[in-house]
């Protein structure tokens, strides 16, 4: 197979942790027998820098030639710290969703065995927690108009807005998932309060019965906070709208212990793009700290829902679970045992690829 991907390493640890990506998705298409062809492009703040523009009209044609989208992070501190600047690297994220039509954001949230110590909670409560967040990606609050501050600055205010076809079209990619999992949805909104949220509550009922094999419940947004720190082996597939998405997905971060370590994938009308859910973290820039796992798991998202190459997808899984239990990860998850650098950690996993007799 021809994989032609577009590469946006973006800002911060973005390049660092994307060279890492890249060698690993070599050394996996070399052993396959796949041609990969890929080209990289300006996003976030060093676009800004360049063309003062976050998602430059070259980046977004590059990403519709591609059959999918690897992405590092966007973000830098003198944007973080200038609530009044006009042009952001985040403008530039969201643009990019919607014109690419990045409509389901899947989250895979599990435990490494040997790691399920780094988790704040008990060990009783995260092991064996495996569930994916669909979380709505084009719609709500981060899309709403209006949206904006009063002249006198006192006042600000944003707008909620969702159709029925960016909730069906979400709702119907959830189920898939469950298909293939448990067969379990978990709805979550807050219908007891918000307009959209009962509109998204009345069309999942409405779903629902097509999949008949398929048991769908329903939790309120703060409830459903409350059990995935309580309970997280309840969920199998959890679906929810974009801002509560945003939140949920970060607080499920915790089971696994580090947001180093988890991947996710956009599904999208054009194409798919797929990226840590980590940010930039702009203080360990080009010291060759950072964590690469969850970039490098990212790369195994797009083999199996990019490209349908799911025995090249778990063989990135296996050599990533093979590092953690050998000990080569970095200063984040060292534990106090020796820490390796982010090139360290990438050459054990292309090596261990290398090696590999399938």
């Amino acid at each position: 197979m021809r994989l032609n991907i577009a590469v946006l390493p973006g800002d911060g640890i973005g390049p660092e942790i994307m060279k890492q990506a890249l060698n690993i998705t070599s050394a996996v298409c070399e052993k396959f027998g796949h041609t990969l062809t890929y080209k990289e492009a300006m996003v976030g703040a060093c676009a800004i820098d360049a063309t003062g523009d976050p998602y430059p009209a070259e980046t977004h044609e590059l990403c519709m030639r591609s059959d999918a989208v690897l992405f590092g992070a966007i973000g830098h501190p003198k944007f973080d710290n200038d609530p009044n600047a006009k042009v952001r690297p985040e403008q530039g994220l969201l643009r990019m969703r919607k014109q690419l039509g990045l409509y389901g954001n899947i989250r895979p949230v599990m435990t490494f065995p040997s790691l399920i110590h780094k988790s704040p909670l008990r060990a009783d409560l995260v092991e064996g927690a495996d569930f994916v967040c669909i979380r709505e990606l084009t719609g709500g609050m981060y899309f709403g108009r209006p949206q904006g501050r009063s002249e006198d600055g006192d006042t600000a205010y944003d707008t909620c807005v969702y159709t029925r076809e960016e909730i069906e079209r979400v709702l119907h990619l959830a189920y898939k998932f469950a298909a293939q999992r448990r067969k379990k949805v978990t709805v979550v909104d807050k219908a007891n309060v918000i307009a959209t949220s009962r509109l998204w509550r009345q069309i999942a009922q409405e779903i629902a019965p097509q999949y008949p094999d398929i048991e769908t419940d329903f939790l309120f947004v703060d409830n459903a906070a409350m059990r995935i720190i309580q309970w997280p082996r309840s969920f199998d597939v959890m679906v929810t709208e974009n801002l509560f998405g945003d939140i949920l997905t970060d607080e499920a971060s915790v089971i696994t212990g580090s947001l180093g370590l988890l991947p996710s994938a956009s599904v999208g009308l054009h194409t798919s793009l797929f990226e840590p859910i980590h940010g930039s973290y702009p203080q360990a820039t080009g010291k060759n700290i950072a964590n690469p796992l969850a970039m490098i798991l990212s790369a195994a998202l797009m083999f199996e829902y990019g490209f349908n190459l799911m025995e090249e997808g778990a063989l990135i899984r296996e050599a990533v679970n093979a590092s953690l239990q050998a000990g080569v990860v970095t200063e984040d998850i060292a534990d106090g045992g020796k820490a390796y650098k982010t090139y360290e950690v990438g050459e054990w996993i292309e090596q261990f690829v290398k090696r590999w007799i399938g």
